[in-house]
């Protein structure tokens, strides 16, 4: 599964309480419509209300606009040089490694106000390497990772992000740990790791992130997009599939399919993902196109942009839960060519109803949170906790989430604040206005497929 490394429905929103309406009212004098301290105000009265204590509520404020203003590392001690040094920097270190918060409805706030204010096309479940030094913090080991080719010291997490096409936001986070840590009864105990905390692969920590945000948050359907290149695809689907969620997961060119496509040559048999593209890459004849329809034959065009869609089903996938035994469910295979090559990426999904070129859309937002984590994340510290425990780690990587947030809606750069008309690609209505899979080009707007 790819990672991304470091290299230098609706709510009602509450109002403020007595406590709470008095912290807001101390900043309101400086506030201004659009600037960071003007949506730190429009905050704090939800996402932090959960806070049983004003001065919690208060210091998270601080941390929150610390993250967004100190220099350099994003550290508790360069955050507290803002606010007063060591007695800020003590007081600052209780309150993320120590105090008894709960991060889990902050996050639930956080991602209500994000639905609210500016509705997301999706969510992308997306892997983050954390280089690290020590040994102590919690989850660090060597791991290897792909795109350096090498073994590092790092910490390895799961977010999972809301996005649009010109924007992402975190809005909830997962830390990877092994038998190294779960196993081991002194590193369990002096990270205070729970013990509902169990051992599980990449892939199911990647699933387990966005499942445990969508019990928490009361979020509603929007199809996730997930690398499951190192996953069981067959478990994964089942787990998307009880929970109701429309998905579209970049798969391993071994992974098997049944081709339901009437045009194929090999219709009704088992192939892997890799041998199904090839083929339909190769069925591609320079014809006008034609609006699809079931008997429609594959073709497309030989240029940079194009791509591939097959109809097929996951060959050990007999019964889909709640349907009719023996009876498989239609699945689009996508491949999106690089240079007008052979598909350099390889995606599968359930939103059949969905043009080919919409679906492209979709897989563009990962590329939407790597930018967005690098040059906004990155920049309020998602990766710049020091501590030792699994609570320190949550509450910082909660209270980044909301500074990645502010940044979002105040308007920085490379950032956006207007809300903007979500297409529901769920609706089973669209379904009825497409046929089968089919091989297209991208209409003009190669771009899409980059």
């Amino acid at each position: 599964m790819r990672s991304t490394i470091l290299r230098s429905g609706s709510t009602v929103r509450k109002q403020p309480t007595g406590d709470q309406h008095a912290e807001c009212i101390a900043h309101e004098g400086t506030r201004r419509p659009g600037d960071e301290k003007s949506v730190v105000f429009e905050l704090c009265s939800g996402l932090f209300a959960s806070m049983p204590r004003s001065d919690q509520r208060m210091k998270a404020i601080h941390y929150v606009r610390g993250l967004l203003g100190a220099e350099g590392r994003k550290s508790i001690r360069n955050i507290a040089t803002l606010l007063g040094g060591d007695a800020a920097e003590q007081s600052l270190h209780h309150f993320i490694s120590s105090s008894t918060w709960d991060w889990t409805p902050v996050r639930r706030a956080l991602a209500q106000h994000i639905e609210r204010v500016s509705p997301p096309q999706a969510y992308v479940v997306h892997p983050m390497i954390i280089p690290k030094a020590g040994e102590t913090s919690v989850g660090v080991e060597r791991r290897f990772v792909p795109e350096l080719g090498q073994v590092i010291n790092a910490q390895q997490a799961v977010g999972v992000w809301a996005a649009a096409h010109d924007w992402s936001s975190p809005l909830h986070w997962r830390l990877h740990l092994t038998h190294r840590w779960l196993e081991d009864e002194n590193r369990r105990s002096q990270a205070a790791i729970p013990e509902t905390t169990v051992q599980e692969s990449l892939a199911q920590c990647s699933v387990e992130a966005y499942l445990a945000m969508i019990r928490d948050s009361g979020l509603p359907v929007r199809p996730l997009v997930m690398d499951a290149r190192n996953a069981d695809v067959l478990s994964t689907v089942h787990r998307l599939r009880a929970a109701g969620t429309p998905w579209l997961l970049r798969v391993d060119p071994s992974v098997r399919l049944t081709v339901l496509e009437p045009t194929f040559p090999r219709r009704g048999a088992s192939m892997t993902t890799q041998q199904i593209m090839s083929t339909a890459w190769h069925m591609r004849q320079l014809e006008p196109r034609r609006a699809p329809g079931p008997e429609t034959p594959l073709r497309g065009v030989r240029r940079p942009g194009s791509l591939v869609a097959v109809s097929a089903t996951l060959t050990a996938d007999t019964r889909r839960p709640g349907g009719r035994p023996g009876v498989a469910e239609e699945l689009l295979l996508l491949g999106i060519s690089d240079g007008g090559q052979l598909p350099a990426e390889l995606w599968l999904t359930d939103l059949t109803g969905v043009r080919p070129v919409e679906l492209t859309q979709l897989i563009r937002l990962t590329h939407r949170v790597d930018r967005d984590l690098a040059e906004v994340a990155d920049q309020v510290g998602i990766r710049d906790f020091s501590g030792r425990s699994f609570n320190g780690w949550h509450r910082h990587a909660t209270l980044a989430s909301a500074a990645h947030a502010i940044a979002l809606l105040s308007g920085r750069p490379n950032t956006r604040r207007a809300a903007a008309e979500v297409t529901d690609l769920t609706d089973p209505a669209r379904r009825e206005r497409h046929g089968r899979g089919y091989l297209t080009d991208l209409g003009g707007r190669p771009d899409l497929a980059s």
